[in-house]
């Protein structure tokens, strides 16, 4: 591929989208899900080629799932696009302005970032959502997925490139890497001079492989080790239902639960109604001995599983004394994504609160919310566990930057 002139064409497609009002921008953003609609099945019969290959691969059915779209889906990709049309443009905001005592006047407004980068694995919804937010706030997009969505990214983003043309805007908004090797990725790693920002979404080898090669800033979407912490006065029915979902409803996602931490003075009871109820899901708990003498189901764990993103049906299972055990233990495993924590305890909920390092951190809910759209972002271009710039999922005003804009009457500096 060249990427000299995909750079090229994302540099003049991002000028040009920072002269279109949002008007401009929300009809491009119709247009695109309007045409995501009408070839639906042009889009669905280039995915199923995708998850045929998957499969004669043995790609594991949790992760078969993120790569596989249907016509909801593919309804619910278009509706992002008309979420994030409705949501206010952050671009040209002025957020501060203050004058001086020489007459200064100095204001910070938010900008376009310019060309942006993302590279990810298996799910082919990114490409619309991160289509559409970096569009919205007029920055060029530039997209590397994995070579096992290879067919669905293309019918994609052909798609929106042609609605893109129907309304006059240039197509090079949005640009795909079609090389599936890995050196096209190492490649894009280093195209400094175009890409502005770059944004790896995936498993922990991709995410680590991009921030240790890419010359380009990176912003770190990382892994889901995440944690359900039992407290000694939870609701047991609440707690089974939490638990259940954030387990079982989706595997194979970042903010599926896959460590749970139950207070002692409750683990014997509770946890035999748990694997109960998780035995039904096909659920394997792995725990420490604690946990293994509470239920004869519970298999033992072993340090690495504290630490691990099973996207399977698997969850470590650690059973600790004290609230501020349980803080340490998910501190020292987790990895900055979400937690959360299900008590009727008011104080101990504000310490986990407090204490917990996360992007997102809950009370008595599933770590499943931890979401783009559940957040009224309408779509997300990752889920940011640093804390540099953007933290959590990332909507507009994660894509964008802000400059100074200052007005003088004549003012010149004397000293």
């Amino acid at each position: 591929m060249d990427f000299v002139k995909m750079g090229e064409q994302a540099k003049e497609a991002a000028r040009m989208l920072n002269r279109l009002g949002s008007e401009e921008k929300n009809r491009g953003l119709a247009a695109a899900a309007e045409a995501l609609l009408a070839h639906k099945m042009q889009i669905l019969e280039a995915n199923q080629k995708d998850v045929a290959h998957a499969r004669e691969a043995g790609m594991k059915e949790s992760l078969v799932d993120r790569l596989q779209l249907n016509e909801k889906r593919i309804a619910a990709m278009a509706d992002g696009l008309l979420q994030v049309a409705a949501l206010e443009d952050p671009v040209g905001e002025v957020i501060s302005m203050k004058k001086r005592p020489n007459g200064l006047c100095i204001g910070k407004k938010r900008v376009p970032l310019g060309v942006v980068g993302i590279i990810y694995e298996s799910r082919p919804n990114v490409t619309a959502d991160a289509f559409g937010l970096c569009f919205k706030t007029g920055n060029a997009v530039i997209l590397k997925g994995g070579s096992d969505a290879i067919c669905s990214n293309k019918a994609i983003v052909q798609v929106i490139q042609d609605a893109l043309r129907g309304e006059e805007i240039p197509a090079e908004c949005i640009q795909l890497v079609t090389d599936t090797d890995r050196s096209a990725a190492l490649k894009m790693m280093r195209m400094d001079r175009y890409i502005d920002v770059l944004i790896p979404r995936g498993g922990a080898g991709l995410i680590r492989a991009v921030v240790e090669n890419a010359s380009i800033p990176v912003i770190e979407t990382g892994t889901g080790n995440c944690h359900i912490y039992v407290d000694e006065t939870a609701d047991y029915e609440m707690a089974l239902n939490i638990i259940s979902n954030a387990k079982t409803q989706r595997t194979g996602v970042c903010n599926a639960c896959e460590s749970l931490v139950v207070h002692s003075a409750i683990a014997d009871d509770f946890l035999k109604k748990l694997a109960a109820h998780l035995a039904e899901k096909k659920v394997e708990m792995r725990g420490d001995a604690r946990a293994m003498a509470a239920d004869a189901s519970i298999v033992a764990a072993s340090e690495d599983d504290w630490g691990t993103e099973y996207l399977d049906l698997i969850l470590s299972v650690k059973v600790v004394d004290s609230i501020g055990e349980a803080i340490d233990h998910i501190n020292r495993y987790n990895t900055g994504h979400s937690e959360a924590i299900i008590t009727k305890d008011y104080a101990n909920a504000q310490r986990f609160l407090d204490e917990i390092d996360a992007a997102a951190v809950y009370v008595n809910a599933s770590t499943r919310f931890t979401d783009g759209n559940e957040f009224g972002f309408g779509a997300e271009i990752g889920i940011s566990t640093q804390k540099l710039h953007a933290r959590g999922p990332m909507g507009l005003e994660a894509l964008t930057s802000t400059k100074y804009i200052i007005y003088g009457n004549g003012q010149v500096r004397e000293m």
